[in-house]
């Protein structure tokens, strides 16, 4: 599966923004997915994940409450709505394929978030 990642752009603290995921390949609806995003100068971090079906949901307790993962398999994309979205939101964020929480899929070319106080 290969993955492009993309929405991200420059918000104030407070605005929203939605991500997008596109896959390519037909097996896309049999993978678990999840956002991951790397901030300047620290390590990548997860955020969101999202079982095959949809079913399932599981969010980093940094972003719960604020942020939303879904999927659209019939399109092959996974969504994140940033709502919210503070300072410390500013990263990359990527996704890609998932183990529960844990990142076992190719990094893709992300897409920067940037928010300002």
């Amino acid at each position: 599966v290969q993955l492009q990642a993309s929405g991200g752009g420059l918000v104030q603290a407070g605005g929203s923004l939605r991500l997008s995921c596109a896959a390519s390949g037909r097996t896309f609806s049999s993978y678990a997915m999840g956002w991951f995003r790397q901030a300047p100068g620290k390590e990548r971090e997860f955020v969101a994940a999202i079982s095959w079906s949809g079913g399932s949901t599981y969010y980093a307790d940094s972003v719960k409450g604020r942020f939303t993962i879904s999927r659209d398999n019939a399109k092959n994309t996974v969504y994140l709505q940033m709502n919210s979205l503070k300072p410390e939101d500013t990263a990359v964020y990527y996704c890609t394929t998932v183990a529960g929480t844990v990142p076992v899929g190719s990094w893709g070319q992300g897409t920067q978030v940037t928010v300002s106080s």
